[in-house]
């Protein structure tokens, strides 16, 4: 379906892009120009797995910890193993190959990177524990003969682009991190949520904490894979749920899950090749001097 899409795109000998006037105005201003509209997708069956039969596990054992005087249960973060890791592991299979699909696409068409690139991840209709990644944007090329080895990908706009290039700065790669973190209710929380005093819930504060902090860990871990200097965010998320706790037997204990997400793209500083400086010719007024 993609490659007669492209080839389609190919014979007709015109491109298609999302991008307003402004932005087409902005990428031939700094020397690029769209080539086509370019998409990969990816789903994926996430099946239930890890012990217990499930990725929510607070592997709270039911005893309390104590830190500065105060108990409190763990939080079971993705990224310190918990048997969350494994499904952050899929859907962080499942992003990479939509946007390996994207990036086929772009290098079919000639283009050397993918400009305005939002990716969703939505559930498959009709089809539970399925879920659907998209990422969509604009191929774009640049003037000139030489190619960068692999098309860079960035959810910057056209405008957005221009500035960044104009800056000294080139994206490198689409980034996306996560974390889940899983924490059980304990005493103490159950008894803050039940006070008629306003209080901090200390352990859910921790939770979301904990998990933001994961989710940039993950981010920062990926942005140095093909030498990127920094990140720009383009935004992220913050879901909780309540789940039934798995290790409380019939006691209809409860935990709390936390899943962050965060986009963003890295980028690259580059030196452009200065102009060699110009020699100045100096003639002296003086005719003795000319001699």
């Amino acid at each position: 379906m993609a490659a007669a899409r492209i080839a389609e795109g190919r014979s007709s000998g015109t491109w298609s892009s999302a991008l307003s006037t402004g932005e087409f105005a902005a990428l031939r201003a700094v020397g690029f120009e769209p080539v086509g509209q370019v998409m990969g997708s990816a789903v994926y069956h996430v099946g239930r797995s890890g012990r217990y039969w499930g990725y929510h596990d607070c592997l709270y054992d039911g005893f309390a910890r104590y830190a500065f005087g105060s108990a409190y249960a763990p939080i079971a973060l993705s990224g310190a193993g918990a048997p969350s890791a494994a499904l952050v592991q899929v859907l962080d299979q499942a992003r990479r190959s939509a946007l390996d699909r994207m990036t086929a696409e772009c290098s079919a068409l000639g283009g050397d990177g993918v400009v305005a690139a939002q990716l969703t991840v939505a559930p498959f209709a009709a089809q539970p524990n399925c879920l659907e990644f998209k990422v969509i944007g604009t191929a774009v090329r640049a003037a000139g003969t030489v190619r960068a080895p692999q098309p860079f990908t960035c959810h910057l706009d056209g405008q957005g682009f221009a500035k960044l290039v104009t800056a000294g700065w080139v994206p490198v790669e689409l980034l996306y991190g996560m974390s889940i973190g899983v924490r059980h209710d304990d005493y103490g929380t159950r008894a803050q949520t039940r006070s008629w005093n306003n209080t901090e819930v200390s352990g859910w504060s921790e939770l979301v904490h904990a998990v933001r902090s994961d989710a940039r860990a993950h981010l920062r871990a990926q942005s140095g894979r093909r030498g990127g200097d920094g990140v720009i965010l383009s935004g992220g998320g913050l879901r909780i749920w309540g789940e039934s706790c798995i290790r409380s037997g019939n006691n209809e204990q409860e935990d709390h899950v936390a899943e962050a997400t965060l986009l963003g793209t890295t980028v690259a500083q580059f030196t452009a090749r200065q102009a060699p400086s110009r020699t100045l010719t100096v003639m002296p007024l003086d005719p003795q001097r000319r001699r």
